[in-house]
């Protein structure tokens, strides 16, 4: 008799989560390598995504952080966990742009569906840059022993530009709110989009 055995592909879980709501959101101001504090509704949602993964008996083995203050202090909300803040998740920074009204962003690249090189000769980052620096961050830590279910908070950007890699969306073509949570498989290579969550909260 011959026996097949086949061996069952083991996936980690990767939750990736932006900050909540600031007082620049609030304003309308573009904020990228600068920082600006959660209002109370950016707590509010902060504690949403924090009943969410508690409704799905959802437990974290680590956990990691932008270096922002937004960021980390939407993660001390969603767990207390241990963590560290790593400069790689850090927000898409917009040069001379940061602290400007969002009415002076430029429009989208249509080919590359991002803004493309637009900040670099503002003293920026291009898309791509912003890319490699999240997707090496994350996969680095992701590799790392006895990570099996990761919690990780960044920001909108660069969330956008990371799900980019993986998944071909159009700028826009998803929504992702303060504090919505993506979900991935990831499988030591590459990831997986699973999901996109959005909390209701006022």
């Amino acid at each position: 008799m011959i026996l097949f055995h086949f061996k069952e592909e083991y996936l980690k879980k990767l939750y990736l989560v932006r900050h909540g709501q600031t007082l620049f959101n609030r304003r309308a101001i573009i904020q990228g390598g600068c920082d600006s504090p959660l209002t109370d509704l950016g707590k509010r949602q902060a504690l949403a995504a924090k009943k969410y993964f508690e409704d799905k008996n959802i437990v974290f083995d680590h956990a990691y952080v932008s270096t922002q203050e937004r960021a980390v202090d939407t993660l001390e909300i969603i767990t207390d966990l241990p963590y560290e803040r790593l400069k790689g998740l850090k927000e898409w920074e917009f040069g001379l742009y940061e602290g400007e009204s969002l009415e002076l962003i430029p429009p989208v690249d249509p080919k590359r569906q991002t803004y493309g090189d637009f900040f670099v000769d503002f003293g920026g980052e291009s898309d791509r840059d912003v890319q490699e620096r999240v997707d090496s961050s994350i996969k680095e830590l992701m590799n790392r022993k006895d990570h099996e279910h990761v919690l990780v908070v960044s920001h909108g950007a660069a969330i956008y530009l990371f799900l980019k890699k993986y998944k071909d969306i159009k700028h826009k073509e998803l929504y992702f709110g303060n504090c919505c949570v993506l979900e991935f498989d990831y499988d030591g290579d590459k990831f997986d989009f699973l999901s996109l969550t959005n909390h209701q909260v006022e």
